[in-house]
């Protein structure tokens, strides 16, 4: 979930690749180049304006399909089938939002990808591509409505259901400590429709980031943990995700410490990845 939405969003000192600015934009033969063209970046702030409201109607939804809230299409809905061919699928699925989140988000292929498009619109198309293919894995899921797991208690029903809604709202929090519009895109574009370079938001420790360096990262757990109701198919989501976030979280790691050098590996030492325990002196270089 995107990640971005889910890897997306992992990491408040992620670099961003400065975009060329207005005056040294190439032009090509390529149609997408051709919207930086249009009307000094009116068609640019329109294409990533659309990509910020796929992402956010995406966003919208998938919280809806995981907590089983208010959606025609959830986690547990629709006719189950088989259970090996349902396993297979779902696994597919989410391993093509995996690939996407994990290449497109890589320096390496930023760098060519920006040859092909505009710079300013590297985000807002990533953020495009996360949320079409977590729309199609939402789509496309089969149910395994097994029961792992049910909360009869009204009380504690209502307490793990406001702890989930609790996750996904400190989700948006974190995204908007380290810039929500720069994270999904749409401040690259705003910049270019007023003909200013973008420049990085830069490294900004507060609030939540003290206490825990993949503050988004952890309320996408809690969101996807804490159901009253676990299936098969609910389990087997989450702990395919989970996987992908101790492994996203690790690349992109790799990232920031060749970007960032001592400085983000003094953060490090200091500041645990997920749990918010801190640590004693500043030995050791991960962190849970």
């Amino acid at each position: 979930m995107s990640t971005t939405i889910l890897q997306a969003s992992t990491s408040k000192t992620r670099p961003h690749e400065q975009p060329p600015s207005p005056s040294t934009v190439r032009t090509s033969a390529c149609p997408i180049h051709a919207i930086g063209s249009f009307r000094g970046g009116v068609g640019v702030f329109v294409y990533g304006a659309v990509c910020y409201l796929a992402f956010f109607v995406t966003f919208l939804y998938a919280i809806g399909f995981v907590g089983n809230w208010f959606v025609p299409k959830s986690i547990d809905s629709g006719t189950p089938g088989d259970t090996l061919i349902s396993l297979v699928i779902n696994a597919a699925l989410l391993s093509l939002f995996v690939v996407q989140h994990t290449i497109m988000a890589r320096p390496a292929f930023k760098r060519w990808w920006t040859r092909i498009i505009p710079g300013a619109i590297e985000r807002s198309t990533y953020v495009l591509a996360a949320s079409a293919s977590l729309a199609l894995m939402m789509w496309l899921w089969r149910p395994l409505p097994e029961v792992v797991w049910s909360v009869t208690s009204p009380a504690l029903w209502w307490a793990i259901t406001a702890l989930a809604a609790l996750g996904f709202a400190i989700v948006l929090y974190a995204s908007f400590l380290i810039n929500h519009f720069d994270l999904f895109g749409l401040r690259q574009v705003w910049l270019r429709l007023c003909g200013r370079g973008y420049t990085p938001v830069g490294f900004r420790l507060t609030s939540v980031y003290k206490l825990v360096r993949h503050p988004l990262m952890v309320g996408f757990l809690i969101g996807f943990w804490a159901t009253p109701t676990m299936t098969i198919g609910h389990l087997f989501f989450a702990i395919m995700v989970t996987g992908y976030i101790f492994f996203g979280t690790w690349m992109e790691e790799r990232d920031l410490v060749a970007e960032h050098g001592e400085s983000y590996l003094r953060y490090r030492r200091q500041v645990r990845g997920f749990i918010p325990i801190p640590k004693r002196g500043s030995g050791g270089s991960r962190g849970a």
